[in-house]
């Protein structure tokens, strides 16, 4: 058994252990791979951790930054209070109508919008839209733009807000600090703004499993 293999019967073990059977999430998978979308969502255990850490929050007012087809929309969504809200951005035209079909079957359209177009023109109306003070903020998008989408991130968070940016180790290739490739040259320059950044406190947790090797910048802004 090779160390990938191995990884994907771990998580396998943890999640069949420690999550009850869902046929909601199955389907949303199912769905997903049906409309040819790309397998990149987070795992099952990714999503049970942005659910909790949305749980532990208290999250009333979720930000998320790449919807694909929904998944980890319904994961922190389902952390939601009955008067909370998650607010989803999506490029894709395609992949929000699976997603917004996903949330819908979930029951949890009255808790969740889709914005679709591109983020960084998005993210500006969010604001004069009345969707600001966000209590978790959650960032699975185009690598290289992470850095403009932390910083917008902040700029939309409330004190003690927690944020999350996914796909942050590249396999590993987070420290080549001669890669030429856009998408680690934008986790690099998010990392090296966090470090000089005095209004948040972050940290950087690598994972290994279904999804390979890779990781998490978890943040909490500062009171």
């Amino acid at each position: 058994m090779d160390q990938s293999e191995k990884w994907t019967e771990i998580d396998h073990y943890f999640s069949t252990n420690l999550h009850a059977s869902d046929p909601i999430m199955d389907s949303v998978r199912k769905a997903n791979a049906e409309a040819n979308l790309p397998a990149i969502d987070v795992s099952p255990n990714q999503g049970k951790l942005l659910y909790l850490l949305a749980t532990l929050k208290g999250a009333k007012n979720i930000l998320e930054i790449g919807t694909l087809g929904g998944y980890s929309s319904i994961w922190l969504a389902r952390a939601l209070p009955n008067d909370g809200k998650l607010i989803t951005l999506e490029s894709n035209d395609q992949h929000a109508k699976v997603a917004h079909e996903n949330i819908k079957n979930a029951g949890l359209d009255g808790k969740v919008e889709i914005l679709v177009g591109a983020a960084l023109d998005t993210l500006p109306t969010l604001e004069p839209k009345g969707f600001s003070d966000f209590d978790l903020i959650f960032i699975d998008a185009d690598k290289p733009n992470i850095p403009h989408y932390v910083k917008w991130a902040l700029k939309l968070s409330r004190p003690g807000a927690v944020i999350i940016v996914d796909n942050v180790v590249r396999k590993g290739h987070v420290i080549d600090d001669n890669s030429e490739d856009l998408g680690v040259q934008g986790i690099r320059q998010m990392v090296d703004w966090l470090s000089e950044e005095p209004r948040i406190d972050s940290t950087a947790i690598q994972t290994v499993g279904t999804k390979g090797y890779d990781g998490f910048v978890l943040g909490v802004v500062k009171e």
